[in-house]
This record gives C-alpha cells, sequence and structure tokens, in this order.
C-alpha cells in the first residue's frame, strides 16, 4: 500500500539524541524524498511529541516545518507527558501549557497538510477497502466516504471531494 507511518517523535536533531532515537532530520526528509522519487502516489503519516523536554521555540519550529519537509499529511501528535523513572523526567520539563499550546500548532499544521493531500486526490481514482456501509479506506490511508459498498469488499471509487477530513467517494461501475 503507498502509505508509511513513521515514528518520528521529533524534527530536531537535539531532541531526537536526548529521546535515543537513531534517526536524524535530514535521515527522515531523505527518506521521505526517495520513497516519494519510486512512489510518486506515496502518503505519509507520523507520530509527533510536541513538548518534549528542553524544547525551546526553535526546536519545535524543526518540528513543525517537518510536516512540509517530509510532506506528511497524517499526523498523531501528542502533547509529552512526563513517565517516573525515566531519563527525560529528570531533564529540565517544557510547561504543560506550552505544551499544549505546541500540540495544538502541529495539530493545525496537520491539518492543513491533509486538506492540502485530500484537494490533490480529487478527481483520482481510488481502490477503496469498504469498511461499513458508507466508510472505507483508501490505498493512501484516506478515509472515504462512499455512496455504496458492502463491508470487506475492495472496490473503485472517484474522489470528487473532499470534507472534514474525508474523501467524498462515487463508486464507479
Amino acid at each position: 500500500m503507498p502509505h508509511f507511518h513513521l515514528s518520528l517523535q521529533s524534527g530536531d536533531d537535539l531532541i531526537l539524541k536526548r529521546m535515543k532515537r537513531r534517526h536524524s532530520r535530514t535521515d527522515a526528509i531523505a527518506f521521505c524524498r526517495r520513497a516519494r522519487a519510486l512512489r510518486p502516489d506515496i502518503a505519509f503519516g507520523a507520530d509527533l511529541i510536541a513538548g518534549f523536554p528542553t524544547e525551546s521555540e526553535a526546536m519545535f519550529q524543526n518540528s513543525l516545518s517537518l510536516v512540509e519537509d517530509c510532506g506528511l499529511s497524517f499526523l498523531h501528535v501528542f502533547p509529552y507527558s512526563a513517565r517516573a523513572g525515566t531519563p527525560a523526567a529528570r531533564m529540565p520539563q517544557v510547561e504543560e501549557g506550552l505544551r499544549r499550546t505546541r500540540a495544538a500548532r502541529l495539530h493545525a499544521a496537520g491539518r492543513a497538510a491533509l486538506d492540502r493531500f485530500l484537494a490533490a486526490q480529487q478527481g483520482r481514482r481510488l481502490r477503496v477497502l469498504v469498511e461499513a456501509g458508507s466508510r472505507g479506506h483508501a490505498e493512501n490511508f484516506a478515509t472515504v466516504e462512499i455512496d455504496q459498498g458492502r463491508r470487506g469488499e475492495i472496490a473503485w471509487f472517484r474522489a470528487e471531494g473532499f470534507r472534514q477530513g474525508r474523501l467524498i467517494g462515487r463508486r464507479l461501475t
């Protein structure tokens, strides 16, 4: 399926190092570019944490810009929450209100990126796995509101528009 969900966590190299992640910002961007060169219709989702200990505004901006730099469309955003006994819990904490504000900013960037992605799907033929009588998922992970279908079938639909984070699909015969 032309969809990858990446466990990026952050777009800032120092934060990634403090998280003990094995990738850098450059690695993530390069991976997305290579994958998109091989499969132009690919879609990316990612997990991102807002407000990890020691995160400055500039570090947060690196995460925010990663949405565009990697071409992310489907975000799972989490405000950081300390877990007792972890190394991160002993680091200087970002104030909780600021964590929530940053998470909201990432959510907004994610909604805008999803809208751009869905707008680009309009007019395209999509194979959709029907999950309920009026909803399914396309191969690229987009949720599709459909006009007809039987649960479990895979059918062709044309994306005729989008609303509220979902494509509107018309079944092709």
